[in-house]
């Protein structure tokens, strides 16, 4: 069913621009202070300063400044640059900084410092491990990276709001999904790049490095060719796959529904729900929603095909407006900016516009125009789900990550929200270790694990505890 995403024109909402300036600036009483009313002057924000050095007469410091866009952020230097007691000696992209020379590396788990040491780790030491592998293959367990190693596969054809930027481009968005993955769980993810966009050449790829793995992260990957991708390594390979952009996106969406309906204090399965865009993460969302709550959600998207897939899962074609009109809560996933119009917001709605970094509407326009409830994909986000679920299904050795995993995952994340929040804090370790424990055990409790975990693995765990009372 066709709408009118395509028609409606884009609304003038600017993302941010941040930069770090490094000035000099006069050692005296008033000078920070009429450097930071320029900057509020212009329309700019502050965010870290910091002082480098103090002399006698002079301070250096670097102070971040937030604009709206490039533009913005230059009217606001050359402000600054009028200054007589400020002396700007460099403009310093953080960002660009932080990138250089890539952001993750491999380590040893142990010293390699003598002969003994290398004889040890490489030839002719490691014969031995090599055999015992080859006598009995699930040693590698024990003795190789693989059961705590993640492959990171992308060919770049839907990499954030970039577009088709191939494999090569996608790296760096790649190196920070597996960093993030190491500082939370401490297990590896290894960016594995494939230059096509042919989904059985990517499928066959993938096939033959998978025994190096003990699950698959597909990131990505645009649409519909990720959907034939992940249900094909799904069904052939017997270790996790996962497109995060599909389910890590979807159960985090589903924890801040639950918590949405628990913050208004609505009874979730009442509660009409409609889904604005269906591509990888709207379908996802989509489908899990309904996997969970046994009830139909009202789809909209410009493509009929995208519909039709909706559908066949299970969804019901609507028209946005329609769909607007009618739900009680709506996430949006379009990419398309200002999509939303204020008037067609209705009172008491809950609204998660997760269209990142611009999303839908904003939270001014859809609260002044209603609504009950708002987030955005600043807040929803998948970091909160792709490092635990990995951990846990590796840690139990699944075969699968099954929808019982992700509902158990969204109803933990919903537990460990703090009160009047919409999820949790993706920095707090707690949440991942919680996460983990709830997939591992999900996978037990569904005859997906290869490996019955202890009580010790599972103790302060928040879903264990309840599971077990």
């Amino acid at each position: 069913m066709m709408t009118k995403i395509k028609k409606r024109a884009r609304r003038a909402v600017k993302t941010e621009f941040i930069r770090t300036i490094r000035y000099k600036g006069r050692n005296q009483i008033g000078t920070m202070a009429g450097l930071m009313t320029v900057i509020a002057e212009q329309g700019g924000s502050i965010g870290d300063v910091k002082s480098l050095r103090v002399g006698e007469f002079h301070i250096w410091r670097d102070i971040t400044i937030i604009a709206q866009e490039r533009e913005h952020f230059n009217q606001i230097l050359r402000a600054i640059k009028t200054l007589k007691d400020i002396t700007v000696e460099q403009v310093i992209d953080e960002v660009l900084q932080r990138h250089q020379g890539g952001k993750i590396r491999m380590g040893l788990n142990h010293p390699i410092e003598t002969a003994n040491d290398m004889r040890a780790v490489y030839t002719p030491g490691v014969a031995e491990v090599c055999r015992l592998i080859k006598q009995n293959p699930e040693e590698a367990d024990n003795y190789t990276w693989v059961r705590r190693t993640v492959a990171l596969m992308t060919n770049g054809s839907r990499t954030l709001g970039l577009g088709n930027i191939g494999p090569l481009a996608s790296m760096p968005v790649m190196e920070g999904k597996a960093a993030l993955f190491n500082k939370f769980t401490g297990y590896n993810m290894i960016p594995i790049p494939i230059h096509t966009t042919d989904p059985k050449v990517f499928i066959e790829t993938a096939m033959q490095v998978s025994a190096g793995f003990g699950a698959i992260h597909l990131e990505d990957i645009s649409a519909p060719e990720c959907f034939e991708i992940e249900d094909t390594l799904v069904k052939c390979l017997d270790i996790p796959v996962m497109h995060d952009d599909q389910h890590g996106t979807a159960v985090v969406a589903l924890a801040a529904v639950i918590n949405a309906c628990l913050i208004l204090q609505r009874d979730l399965g009442r509660t009409r729900i409609g889904q604005i865009g269906l591509g990888a993460a709207g379908s996802a969302i989509a489908r899990l929603i309904m996997a969970y709550t046994k009830r139909r959600v009202l789809c909209c998207d410009a493509n009929p095909l995208a519909v039709e897939r909706a559908e066949s899962l299970g969804g019901q074609a609507a028209s946005l407006e329609k769909t607007l009109h009618e739900c009680d809560l709506i996430i949006s996933t379009t990419g398309v900016e200002g999509l939303i119009a204020p008037s067609m917001i209705q009172k008491g709605q809950i609204i998660l516009a997760l269209t990142n970094p611009v999303p839908e509407i904003t939270e001014e326009d859809a609260m002044n125009a209603g609504a009950a409830f708002y987030s955005d994909g600043r807040r929803v986000n998948n970091l909160l789900a792709y490092p635990g679920i990995f951990k846990g299904a590796m840690d139990a050795r699944a075969t699968c990550i099954n929808d019982e995993m992700l509902f158990a995952v969204a109803e933990v994340l919903s537990e460990d929200t703090p009160s009047g929040e919409i999820v949790p804090n993706p920095f707090d370790l707690d949440v991942h270790l919680n996460v983990a424990r709830a997939t591992a055990e999900a996978a037990m409790d569904t005859k997906v694990a290869k490996l019955y975990l202890d009580e010790e693995y599972f103790e302060g765990s928040h879903y264990h505890e309840r599971k077990l009372h």
